[in-house]
Order: C-alpha cells, then structure tokens, then sequence
C-alpha cells in the first residue's frame, strides 16, 4: 500500500508538471517581413530577440520574402483565419486595398494619441485610410540621389546636380572624360521599383497620377519624364541593364564603382560606405533626388510601410505588443543605420545622426516633399498597367505619348 501511494503521489507531481508547464506555454505568433531594403533580416531577428527577452511567453516566427512577393503572401493568406500571419508588413500603397477588403484591423484604438504629433505625417500617410489607421507606421523612406565624390571630382564638377537636366549634364562630361562607361544606374526592372523612380522623376516635373478622380499621367511631367528616362538610354548615360535591376543590382553596380548616380533607398548608405560591402567606402555622396528649374528644387517618392495586423490573427494583443516594440523610438534609433526613425525627435539624437550627418540633412528635406503613388484600392492593378506600358518604352518598343495613353484608357476602365 506503501508503495502504490508513493506511485499515486509521483503520478500527480507529473500531471501537476504538465499542467504548470502547459500554463506558462508560449504563445507563437508568426510574423510576414521583406527582405530587401530599409532593415536587414539581422536586424529584424535582433530586435525581435529583444522583443521575446522581455516577452518569454511570446515565440515569434519570422518569415522573410522579396518585396514583390509580400502583397501577394499577405492576399494568400487572408483567409487563413489562426493558420495565418499575426503581423504582416505592408506597403504605403495598399491600405485602401486591404482596409476595404477586411484584411487588417483597425488599430485606431491602440495607439496612444500623443503620437500624431510625435511622428511625420509622411509615415502615418502609411497606415491611413478613410480616417482610420491599420497599424502603425515603421519604415519612412524615400529614394535618394546617391553619388561617387570621387568620379564627380576626377570630372571637374564641384557640386551633385540639384535639376535633372543637370544630372544629364553631369554624367555627360563624366562619360566624356572616360571615368566610367555608364554615368547613371536605376532600379528599371519591370517591377514597383520603376514605378517608385518614375513617381520621383514625374513629381519634380509637376506630373501627376490622377487629376480629379481622372488619368493624368499621359500628360505634362508625367510624359516628360518617361521621355527623360528614355533619352538618358538612348544617349548611353543610363546602363541599359537597368532594365532588369532590382534596387540591389543598383547598390551592387554603385558599390564596385561602377557608377557615378544611383537612386536608391536609405539603406544603401551604410551599406555603400562599408568596406565589407563596397569598393568606395568612403566616397559616396548622398543628397535629395533631384529637381526641376522653376518648378520644384528636389524631388521624392513615398516608400513608406507599416506594420499591421491580419483580421485572422488568433492573437492580436501578442502581436500588437510585438509592433509596438518594432515601432518604438528607442528600437528605432538602436537601429537606425539602414532605416531612419519615423519619430521627429530622432533626428537630433546621436545615435541616429552620428556618422550619417549628410544622410540626415538629406532626409530632413526629402521627408517634407515626399509624393504618394496613388492611394486607391485598385493600385496593384494600375500598377501593374503602368509597369508593362513604362518598362516597353524603356525597352525601345514603343515612344512614351503613345504607351501612356494606352496605359491611361486601360486604368480608365477600372477606376
């Protein structure tokens, strides 16, 4: 009898074991990032090691993809229900997309209302829609003029071009003197990265998308600048394979001084001046995308993006928690080498502007001019319409009037 009470008494110590143990079991959220520009995967998983130290009831499962496989992961998990991403990150281009098609959750409620004020509005434009917001913004950027001091120097030229033509200029004079083949590298994959070239070229040229609810970009800058894109290949200053580069052929190309102007995102400032990473570190240059004489003096697109929660997530208070220490300004600013913080007072933190004073200064302008792609719930349709219209133009197969009228009737019928 003894011994079977002993049995019985180790028998509930176990079960009692389980139970504590199930008790404390962590609760898993699974979480959609990109895996190209603004953060780097390492510094995601860092700061997501930070988030589960102070959180060890909350596992997060990290999933990256290429950024033109995000929107497409995120519809195809919509119906997913608990099986489905607790966090995705999005694009400031489809909040209307997803908020009419109950995707994400209205997080209006969530977010503390100091914080309007305390960062720009050119982030919050990312999770805004018809006054409600969807999650909470995280990566403001933009694309910057990126240039090698070294070549502009070896070329006589004292000062990065402040207009387009400029640049044009600019580059001419360096393909003349021999300094490099091809003085220009773009991101002109048929891809939303030439969408995002071609907004900054078009805005600085007084270009728009839509005017008055109609197309508007087979007129004025929006022409001028598919033709100017045009001519910068057809004049040898453009390197042709920027028809097929993504933004890290771009860095990759500038990196080995291969070019004297890049545009990219801010990412690639602290990756081109790494010596690990490229062969002119030390030599780089950054400085707003250009303007255009009497109409604007810099130009920039809205490549913003936020961080929201699918309407299927079985855990959405774990997962706010997980993007509010993603968004935090002191998260941010640790890591604030390849993304700049969405928070104002960031930009006068030493942790932020040491060492990328000019990446700073850069920022400061570029911010206040950024334009958006159209915030429609059809974007990705309009997009995609544009792409191939814009990319056969720069592949040569057709003249810039007559593609974008075309591309303008087609996204007529679906608006």
């Amino acid at each position: 009898m003894k011994l079977k009470k002993i049995a019985l008494t180790s028998a509930a110590f176990a079960l009692a074991s389980v139970m504590h143990t199930t008790a404390l079991a962590e609760t898993t959220i699974k979480a959609l990032f990109m895996s190209q520009a603004a953060y780097s995967e390492t510094d995601v998983k860092s700061m997501t090691a930070e988030f589960e130290k102070s959180n060890p009831d909350v596992k997060v499962n990290l999933e990256f993809v290429p950024y033109d496989a995000l929107h497409s992961k995120i519809v195809a998990a919509s119906g997913a229900g608990s099986q489905g991403y607790d966090v995705v990150l999005f694009d400031v281009i489809w909040p209307a997309e997803f908020a009419k098609r109950g995707f994400l959750l209205d997080v209006s409620d969530r977010i503390p209302s100091d914080y309007s004020e305390q960062i720009f509005q050119g982030a919050w434009t990312t999770v805004e829609y018809a006054g409600k917001r969807y999650g909470m913004p995280w990566i403001l950027d933009t694309k910057y003029l990126f240039y090698n001091k070294e070549m502009l120097s070896k070329a006589g030229i004292a000062t990065p071009p402040k207009t387009w033509d400029e640049m044009l200029q600019q580059s001419k004079i360096i393909k003349d003197k021999g300094i490099v083949k091809y003085p220009m590298v773009w991101n002109w994959s048929q891809s939303e990265g030439m969408i995002c070239d071609y907004t900054t070229i078009m805005s600085s040229m007084g270009g728009d998308f839509f005017i008055d609810g109609k197309p508007a970009f087979n007129t004025g800058g929006a022409v001028q600048a598919l033709n100017y894109m045009r001519g910068s290949l057809d004049d040898g200053l453009s390197n042709p394979s920027s028809r097929e580069f993504s933004e890290e052929d771009v860095r990759r190309v500038f990196s080995n001084g291969e070019a004297a102007f890049a545009l990219n995102w801010t990412y690639m400032n602290a990756l081109a001046n790494d010596p690990k990473e490229s062969k002119i570190a030390g030599k780089v240059g950054i400085a707003p995308a250009p303007g255009t004489a009497g109409i604007s003096t810099a130009s920039a697109v809205n490549g913003s993006m936020g961080l929201g929660i699918p309407s299927g997530s079985a855990h959405p208070d774990e997962a706010w928690a997980f993007i509010s220490h993603l968004t935090k300004q002191g998260t941010q600013e640790q890591f604030s080498k390849l993304s700049l913080p969405i928070w104002k007072k960031s930009y006068t933190v030493p942790a932020v502007t040491n060492g990328q004073q000019d990446l700073v200064a850069a920022a400061k302008e570029s911010i206040a001019v950024m334009y958006p792609r159209p915030l429609v719930k059809s974007y990705a349709e309009i997009s995609d319409i544009l792409q191939l219209r814009i990319h056969e133009v720069l592949l040569g197969k057709n003249d810039a009037q007559s593609a974008l009228d075309a591309a303008s009737k087609k996204v007529a019928r679906i608006r």
